[in-house]
């Protein structure tokens, strides 16, 4: 159980649940109105700590810098809403609310409380009056009002993929080469002096053959791949301004004073 003197060990130090996992921060600690006890303690939860939610105290315990508290997160984040008073009080209605969702007998522990010997709830002559009341260790009996700021930031999120994708495509390439062939020219020329040996080197008069091969070029294709270029993908960031609206709460302190002082 936290002890009112470890109270400001506890405000504005992280709260974490039964399996070490951090819930917030501890923002009140409420004490039984007739102990002087803390009973309850406020967490912020939620997005930039918008939330507020009340879990018991009785049998947390303080970790090295940390507040223990034997809940699991969700448990602590779905506690019933609670609107406290200008006095920081919470109603029994309130905190009939918050045992039935922890799973504490309401009946058992008013009991418990009012044992002899023991402090608990109040009786008056014509009514009970229950509840605790919400108070910040200050070290005095002065009232601090305290109000909500909003702490607007940002956080990363992804919103989308690019990817590249490589695929073949075909197309029609058309080029001009030159190809060569042969062709057959007959040539004739005069028996010469020269010549005329080898003119005579035959028969006189027979029948005979020459044959020549003719060749010719044709055009070959032939492909090959070759690198040509590299291609990423990079990312640039672009900042851009947009406007957050929010509700913040803040407390007003107002002092009923007797009425024969406001008596001229």
């Amino acid at each position: 159980m936290i002890t009112r003197e470890q109270i400001p060990s506890v405000l504005g130090h992280p709260v974490h649940d039964v399996g070490g996992t951090k819930i917030g921060d501890a923002k009140h600690v409420f004490l039984d109105d007739v102990t002087g006890e803390p009973e309850w303690v406020s967490v912020k939860t939620g997005l930039f700590g918008t939330s507020e939610s009340f879990v018991p105290i009785h049998d947390a315990s303080l970790v090295k810098d940390h507040l223990e508290v034997p809940y699991p997160k969700d448990k602590v984040k779905d506690a019933p809403n609670v609107d406290v008073d200008a006095g920081g009080h919470l109603s029994e209605d309130e905190e009939h609310r918050l045992y039935e969702h922890y799973g504490i007998d309401w009946d058992a522990a008013w009991q418990q409380a009012n044992q002899p010997g023991t402090g608990g709830w109040t009786r008056g002559e014509t009514e009970t009056t229950t509840g605790t009341t919400g108070m910040e260790a200050t070290g005095d009996d002065a009232m601090t009002r305290s109000e909500e700021q909003m702490h607007v930031g940002t956080e990363r999120q992804a919103v989308g993929r690019a990817r590249l994708r490589k695929y073949v495509v075909t197309e029609e390439v058309q080029q001009t080469v030159p190809v060569r062939h042969e062709e057959v020219r007959v040539e004739r020329e005069p028996v010469t002096e020269a010549s005329r040996d080898d003119a005579m080197a035959g028969s006189d008069i027979s029948e005979a053959e020459h044959e020549v091969t003719l060749h010719a070029e044709r055009p070959v294709v032939e492909t090959k791949a070759e690198p040509v270029e590299r291609v990423r993908l990079t990312t640039d960031e672009r900042t851009e301004e947009e406007t957050v609206t929010g509700e913040v709460r803040k407390e007003k302190i107002e002092a009923d004073e007797p009425e024969d002082k406001r008596q001229p």
